[in-house]
């Protein structure tokens, strides 16, 4: 399915303060074993806000992705507390640093899952509420929101695995189903109360492959699970499910996610190696993928989430870096990447081990500190990385060069 484009839109000027973003570990979801996790507080980001971002100028970065932590902000139906976002708010403004928020990254109230009757009018009422208030200080600039983070992890992880509410097991399907009408109806009230809100979906980019023996049943299977990544998508353009009210235009910005794991086999679930190293066939570049998608809805787009763990997040870098340079050179609107996280985070669910994958480890000891420490390697990556991505958007000219 193709959303058809004119040009004038997809040569329209970037809304990201910095082409390179950071991203900050916001989850407050239940996590499998029903405790609640807030990550802004277990990483000291909320804490650390000033000094976190005062961090960023080593690399030039002026955009990061944030949330607004739902169980927080509405801990009774309907009644809002934007203190926090208001704080976090201020620190940016303070220091120059642009906020792309998320509305619902994992996490719902006690009261609320996705399968409650009253779970979509909950979040549409939440998403007017958040614009009132974001305007209420800032009037100017543009704001740039994600309504619900990876809807198609999340309804697996909730719907298909038990990892989080509402716990089931085989109803990915429904829970995905009620996630979006919360989405589409959560644009339509921010459009309503702003209608220059912009929207930029935040789904993983995957490639499901079969067997390399595979006969034509199973090649028909993998090729229909790996459409399936599509789905958010066109729901969200009214393609499919159009009862739901999804629009084209709501397909604004185009936002992938892409892991080191995100190439796997549908029958075994083994993953491909993102070296490549044995020159799978299955393995296809990460521009290949993107350029992919974009063609698909050719819409503009950004890595919103891209990290390594442990001691290869150097090669990573490195390697992303030249994948989105190819794009960047052969003109297509790639509008940013996204470090997530920019600091590192624990486990979800044991509350270790820390992933290593951020540009900055924290260390955390027995007298509660998390100090933040600098991944050298990785830094010195960042730096190249940057370098890689200038020269691509210098010579190609598709945009101003921001690092």
């Amino acid at each position: 399915m193709t959303v058809l484009m004119n040009d004038e839109y997809t040569l329209h000027q970037s809304p990201f303060a910095s082409f390179w973003m950071g991203g900050y570990e916001c989850t407050d979801k239940l996590n499998a074993f029903g405790n609640r996790v807030d990550f802004l507080t277990l990483t000291g980001h909320l804490q650390m806000l000033k000094e976190d971002y005062r961090q960023l100028d080593l690399f030039d970065i002026k955009t990061v992705r944030e949330g607004i932590r739902w169980s927080q902000v509405e801990q009774r139906p309907y009644q809002y507390d934007w203190s926090t976002v208001g704080y976090m708010m201020e620190c940016a403004k303070a220091q120059s640093v642009q906020q792309v928020w998320d509305i619902c990254h994992f996490g719902f109230p006690d009261d609320l899952t996705p399968l409650h009757p009253h779970f979509a009018r909950r979040f549409s009422a939440l998403c007017r509420a958040f614009v009132r208030f974001y305007r209420s200080i800032d009037t100017e600039s543009t704001l740039i929101v994600t309504p619900i983070n990876e809807v198609s992890f999340l309804s697996w992880l909730g719907g298909d695995v038990r990892g989080t509410s509402p716990y089931c097991v085989g109803q990915g399907w429904e829970v995905k189903y009620h996630l979006m009408q919360a989405y589409i109806e959560g644009i339509a009230a921010m459009k309503e109360e702003d209608p220059d809100v912009r929207i930029l979906t935040t789904e993983p980019l995957t490639s499901i492959v079969p067997e390399l023996d595979a006969d034509e049943e199973g090649i028909e299977k993998a090729a229909a699970l790996h459409e399936l990544q599509f789905q958010v998508t066109e729901m969200l353009c009214g393609f499919m499910c159009p009862e739901l009210g999804g629009k084209p235009e709501y397909l604004d910005i185009l936002g992938f996610n892409y892991y080191h794991n995100n190439q796997w086999v549908a029958d075994t679930g083994q993953f491909l190696p993102w070296g490549n190293e044995n020159n799978d066939p299955r393995w296809q570049p990460l521009s290949d993928l993107m350029y992919k998608a974009y063609k698909r809805y050719n819409r503009p787009f950004v890595l919103t989430e891209t990290s390594h763990p442990g001691v290869h997040r150097p090669e990573w870098l490195t390697f992303v870096a030249a994948s989105c340079a190819k794009l960047l050179r052969e003109g297509l609107p790639l509008w940013g990447i996204c470090w997530y996280p920019i600091i590192d985070r624990p486990d979800w669910d044991h509350m270790q081990p820390w992933h290593r994958s951020g540009v900055w480890d924290i260390l955390p000891d027995d007298m509660g500190s998390l100090r933040r420490v600098l991944h050298q390697p990785t830094a010195i990556a960042l730096r190249r990385a940057q370098e890689v991505i200038n020269k691509a958007m210098m010579k190609k000219g598709v945009m101003k060069a921001i690092l």
